[in-house]
């Protein structure tokens, strides 16, 4: 899915979003199989979604998954039918042909949302913090920004120690 290839919203502003999330959820992707490639090792924590790069991915497929069934929930939107993330023993393999089905599916939604509802009212999130529709869209976008930077901090610590 290109640029060109999203079709018109009536707000302009989710199209832009949604671009977005799928340039930082590729990006993080990316990175992530680079994370992988160096062996690196995720910080200690009781987090579930930390234990190992796999379940962080998952984690990020996932939670990109939710955002959007949320979304169309709050909006009373037919469920977009995005498929559940593969299962650990077979994320790594079937990540890239998930992650291609998950952008189709976020491309189609919101289209002719009008920009006001967009905004106003707010909804209680899966986690108690309240967000507009257009607030989520910011928060999807950058969850993936946040663990590719995640990963990148350990990759260059890594690199530092090694030289």
């Amino acid at each position: 899915m290109e640029q060109n290839d999203l079709k018109e919203y009536r707000y302009n502003g989710a199209r832009s979003l949604i671009l977005l999330h799928k340039n930082h959820l590729n990006s993080f992707l990316k990175t992530w199989r680079e994370a992988k490639s160096f062996n690196i090792a995720l910080p200690e924590t009781e987090d579930s979604d930390y234990k190992s790069l796999e379940t962080l991915l998952i984690h990020v497929l996932r939670s990109a998954r939710g955002y959007m069934i949320w979304m169309c929930d709050k909006l009373n939107l037919a469920d977009p039918e995005i498929n559940t993330v593969p299962e650990i023993h077979n994320i790594d393999s079937e990540a890239d042909e998930y992650l291609k089905h998950l952008l189709a599916k976020w491309a189609l939604p919101l289209t002719e949302i009008e920009e006001s509802r967009f905004n106003n009212p707010t909804y209680t999130s899966n986690w108690g913090v309240e967000y507009c529709i257009d607030a989520m869209l910011e928060h999807a976008v950058m969850h993936p920004i946040r663990h590719e930077f995640q990963l990148r901090n350990l990759m260059r610590l890594r690199q530092k120690y090694i030289l």
